[in-house]
């Protein structure tokens, strides 16, 4: 019963330390990577936390590009955050008129679940971006129509 009465006070904790950007959505760079641009001038790069799109030379690479591209070019977006990448990137859930665009590639079948980093993520989108590569792999959405699609973490530890 103890720990039931700390995953609300958890909850609060994590999203209390959470910092939020709106910008304008000025390049895709790939299917988990954009940049965009406060009110201020100032730009932001914004890795999408959460998931891991296929490289650009990859099979679905663009596909993913395209998609996150139709969905948030040239729109203004929040940018939920509590971390910066070792690239000094900001990564973040995406959010486009509260929804959030880092699950919606995962539910396209356009990203993986970026297990190695779950527990970043707060209990609830854990649960929801699992769910969600589940049914696009169910019904082989996207990179899962692929007999075997290989994750963008083993596609680049191959030279090229």
């Amino acid at each position: 019963m103890k720990h039931l009465l700390l995953l609300p006070l958890l909850f609060l904790y994590i999203t209390s330390y959470a910092e939020v950007i709106t910008g304008r959505v000025i390049k895709v760079i790939d299917g988990d990577t954009i940049t965009i641009l406060d009110a201020s001038k100032e730009q932001f790069k914004i890795r999408l936390g959460g998931i891991d799109a296929p490289e650009k030379n990859q099979a679905f690479g663009n596909v993913s590009k395209q998609s996150l591209s139709e969905m948030v070019a040239g729109k203004e977006v929040n940018v939920v955050y509590n971390k910066r990448g070792r690239y000094g990137r900001i990564i973040g859930k995406v959010l486009l008129n509260n929804e959030d665009v880092n699950l919606m590639q995962v539910k396209r079948g356009l990203a993986w679940h970026y297990k190695q980093y779950e527990r970043e993520q707060e209990v609830e989108d854990r649960a929801l971006y699992a769910q969600g590569e589940y049914l696009a792999q169910k019904d082989r959405l996207g990179l899962w129509n692929d007999k075997k699609p290989m994750p963008p973490w083993d596609f680049r530890k191959i030279p090229h």
